[in-house]
């Protein structure tokens, strides 16, 4: 009877549904055809979020910004409206089910997670622009909850399987991106001009395309080097390898290409076995010579007058010029007026969110290039970390600097201890990460979920294969 009663309410509910397609065809109405899109994703929210997080990776790379949706706030779209969607989500989850993360919180690196996002709610209430900051911290908080909190319950079973599923979801998509931005690159001749504006709109400048590629690129590289049992699965992965040299190359990103330089170093200091302590030393004594020779140095790099170029080694040459490239000036400038407005509030900062409405006050007249605006609206600091000290004061800086260090110590503490195939994944993530924290001294753009997913994606994942060591060492 109940069975008769549940097939009755089907049929009728799949006649409804066709006689309104029906009747949205005949009055143009094509939007109805999207219904069953939509409560398919409703379903998926509310019984399988894995499946809204795995559709988020593949959806990022092909994300489309819009600048200026009203209010002077911008909208990642089709994503954001899931990551926002996903912040509700968790949130009840967590309070119905606080039990299947309770392992998260027991590990340092959450805590400083937590840390971090008390100190963003904190200075977004003394922030001098309370809507920007507040908006800037549900982000903050909707991408941890997304990428960090559920990231979490996706990696915790099999956390090496299923990293290298969401980076191959968050790769094959991208390299689709690469392809396009190519393709309108050939059409203009490779000018170094044209890198800046080709990836549209999937990437809002080759600053920020350059430095996602550049996180991808090692696990590419690993995926190439991996024992394959067929030609087609050697041609594919060399075919991804050579997408994603041509795409890094005519990035023309200069910082992009100095990452993937240091993350080389970094594996060689890995196979080496290089204790994390004697790079710390080995890196204040190189920190203290640089800051002896100062003078010398500035002067020597004075000396560079080789701009951007058409010509890749004089594009690699201009890399030091902080005489006549603009670039390089405008990223000085923007650094210099990050100082200056820590120098003014230098405890909670100006609130998150705010530099690119604050500093142009802050420029100085012999610090101006040809690409820098009186009002200031040209962008952000131009730094991961700069960018926080003005924004969130010394501590927002320190937390930053926090999560980079300690990934490294993981990074380093857990390689060595797992087999193979494991360690070599484990070295393409880790190296990846370390590439866009090195790109981190010269831009930022955590602020989007380009780079934001992987991010916090990647902080969990160590995470996870850090209690997954200590599990099996104390057994």
């Amino acid at each position: 009877m109940l069975l008769a009663i549940k097939q009755n309410w089907i049929l009728s509910a799949i006649t409804a549904f066709v006689l309104l397609l029906c009747c949205s065809l005949y009055f143009e109405l094509y939007y109805t055809f999207l219904i069953p899109v939509f409560l398919g994703v409703l379903w998926a929210f509310v019984f399988r979020l894995d499946w809204i997080h795995s559709l988020l990776f593949i959806g990022i790379p092909l994300s489309v910004n819009i600048e200026d949706i009203g209010l002077g706030f911008g909208l990642s779209l089709p994503t954001e409206p899931l990551v926002f969607g996903l912040l509700l989500v968790v949130l009840v989850k967590l309070f119905e089910r606080p039990l299947v993360i309770r392992q998260l919180f027991k590990h340092p690196l959450t805590w400083l997670v937590l840390t971090y996002l008390f100190w963003v709610f904190l200075t977004a209430l003394t922030s001098v622009r309370i809507a920007v900051s507040m908006k800037f911290f549900i982000s903050k908080l909707a991408y941890v909850l997304s990428f960090y909190v559920l990231g979490f319950v996706v990696l915790k079973d099999a956390p090496f399987k299923q990293m290298q599923r969401l980076f191959y979801l968050y790769a094959i998509p991208l390299a689709l991106v690469i392809i396009y931005t190519l393709v309108r690159h050939t059409l203009h001749a490779y000018d170094e001009k044209a890198a800046h504006w080709v990836m549209q709109p999937f990437f809002k400048d080759h600053t920020i395309y350059g430095a996602i590629v550049a996180f991808i690129c090692p696990f590419v590289l690993l995926h190439f080097f991996k024992k394959k049992d067929h030609f087609l699965a050697h041609f594919v992965a060399f075919l991804f390898l050579l997408i994603y040299t041509f795409g890094i190359i005519f990035s023309y990103t200069r910082a992009a290409w100095i990452s993937l330089l240091g993350a080389f170093g970094l594996y060689i200091i890995l196979k080496l076995k290089v204790k994390p302590v004697v790079l710390f030393l080995g890196g204040c004594a190189l920190a203290l010579l640089l800051l002896m020779n100062a003078s010398e140095i500035q002067m020597s790099l004075e000396k560079n007058k080789q701009d951007s170029s058409d010509d890749l080694v004089e594009h690699v040459q201009s890399i030091s010029n902080v005489a006549s490239d603009a670039s390089n000036l405008e990223r000085l400038n923007r650094w210099n007026a990050a100082l200056k407005m820590f120098a003014q509030r230098p405890v909670f900062g100006f609130g998150p969110g705010t530099y690119m409405f604050e500093y142009a006050p802050f420029q100085s007249s012999r610090d101006l290039t040809i690409i820098s605006t009186n009002f200031g609206d040209a962008g952000n600091a131009h730094s991961e970390y700069l960018g926080p000290l003005a924004e969130m004061g010394l501590v927002g800086m320190l937390l930053m600097i926090a999560f980079v260090v300690y990934a490294f110590i993981l990074g380093f503490r857990n390689y060595h201890f797992y087999k193979r195939e494991e360690k070599h994944l484990l070295a393409a993530v880790f190296l990846g990460f370390m590439t866009y924290v090195a790109h981190g001294v010269l831009n930022n753009y955590l602020d989007t979920d380009k780079a934001s997913c992987l991010f916090w994606t990647v902080l969990v994942f160590l995470v996870v294969v850090d209690m997954r060591r200590k599990q099996i060492t104390s057994l």
